[in-house]
């Protein structure tokens, strides 16, 4: 059984095993996209909380003031106590919905029945609750398992995880730290793991640099998951 979990400093060793999955035709775990295009995903997790604000609307007003294309990957604790904020991100024509998980379980320890369910609810719940069809899903705190990769095959969802961790959750990092891991493994492709549920104490600063003036410098745009995926070097601007 491979299991991966998500920790501040894990070690290359993530990477490697995950690159594991790529050469599985439909069994794929995606952490980048095509190294040809000259973007990025900007991607935000919004698991539940219980001592954070649930939700980083500073950041949000950042992104949608300035048409930066994001993805959010939504719990369905999360989603359950955030009723305007769902529909608010749904609304934006720039923004992507991924799930998260519904009670943000750590899905090894569980049997193929218990994973589905965890990863069904909030798919079931976008669906009937605001009539939107969820494609795409984050396992909580990036741990998975064979039995995983299945279950998400199984129902039809792409498998999305990341090659850059920003670590904003973590309380002793700066802006200018978060910042700095984040440079030192960006390139053409790379998807980015940040939280937009109040966790992430400097990720409105760390998102603003990137989208005002790091990225550009790289010759690189944001993109959601599902542009950058299907991205060549004639994409059009995502936010038209």
């Amino acid at each position: 059984m491979r299991t991966h979990a998500w920790v501040v400093g894990w070690s290359t060793m993530f990477g490697l095993a995950c690159a594991l999955y790529l050469g599985e035709a439909q069994a794929q775990v995606i952490t980048a996209g095509p190294n040809s295009c000259p973007a990025v995903a900007l991607t935000y997790d919004l698991c539940p909380v219980r001592t954070a604000s649930g939700f980083d609307r500073e950041l949000i007003d950042f992104l949608i003031e300035h048409k930066v294309p994001a993805t959010f990957f939504m719990s369905g604790r999360w989603m359950a106590k955030h009723d305007a904020e769902v529909k608010q991100l749904l609304a934006v024509p720039f923004f992507e919905i991924g799930t998260h998980g519904e009670v943000h379980a750590h899905l090894p320890m569980h049997e193929m029945k218990e994973q589905q369910q965890e990863i069904m609810g909030p798919v079931r719940l976008l669906k009937t609750q605001y009539g939107r069809p969820a494609t795409l899903f984050r396992p909580p705190y990036g741990e998975y398992n064979d039995v995983t990769v299945e279950a998400v095959k199984a129902l039809g969802l792409r498998f999305i995880l990341w090659n850059i961790e920003s670590g904003d959750p973590d309380p002793t990092l700066s802006a200018d730290a978060i910042l700095s891991r984040v440079k030192k493994r960006l390139k053409p492709g790379s998807v980015i793991v940040l939280h937009a549920n109040g966790k992430g104490k400097h990720t409105r600063e760390v998102t603003e640099a990137l989208a005002g003036s790091l990225l550009g410098k790289k010759g690189l745009q944001a993109m959601t998951v599902s542009d950058l995926l299907r991205c060549n070097q004639t994409t059009t601007d995502p936010t038209r």
